[in-house]
């Protein structure tokens, strides 16, 4: 039985990447050690599957169809920027979403939907953007300071119409994702 790395996703508009770009490159002048999530990657993570048998695709895809047939598409703001676990240890880079209400009922739908699945329940759900992982703790104040400067910085708004069930294939250069299906809200 073959098997898929998967996970399900909110994808960025693409006029919002060169906002978020920029932040990258503001964090790209210090010397430290971040590895950045590539620009075309850029997604909000709804529920991470890992390795799953691409058997068990299609019943995934009738519990996602059936929790994303009660919502319609909705709009969010993306705007701050902070640090997972925080600020002063830095492991993870993000983006945040203001007024998270709609995802996260759209997250908790879709959670309790795949526990019956055998999933586990995530236990913290948050949503962000990931734009980068800290590698080292070298120059973790500029870097802390950065974050800081950005905390408050407004990406723009975009209608949320869509999730994509998407294949992650890990290369040395980077994941790959690819969608496996696209579920229109």
């Amino acid at each position: 039985m073959s098997q898929v790395r998967a996970f399900l996703a909110i994808d960025l508009d693409d006029d919002l990447k060169p906002k978020i770009n920029r932040i990258i490159k503001e964090f790209k002048q210090i010397d430290t050690r971040i590895k950045y999530v590539e620009l075309t990657n850029l997604h909000l993570t709804l529920k991470f599957f890992g390795e799953i048998d691409t058997a068990g695709l299609e019943l995934l895809e009738e519990k996602i169809a059936k929790v994303v047939s009660e919502f319609k598409p909705f709009d969010i703001k993306i705007k701050s920027c902070g640090a997972f676990p925080n600020n002063n240890h830095i492991k993870v880079i993000w983006v945040g979403i203001e007024d998270d209400s709609v995802i996260r009922d759209l997250h908790d739908k879709l959670d309790k939907e795949f526990s019956s699945l055998g999933f586990d329940k995530d236990k913290k759900f948050s949503t962000h953007l990931t734009i980068g992982r800290m590698k080292s703790a070298k120059n973790k104040n500029q870097v802390k300071s950065t974050i800081e400067e950005f905390s408050d910085v407004e990406i723009g708004e975009m209608t949320v119409g869509s999730i994509a069930l998407k294949k992650s294939t890990l290369t040395p250069s980077g994941p790959i994702y690819e969608d496996i299906k696209v579920f229109e809200l």
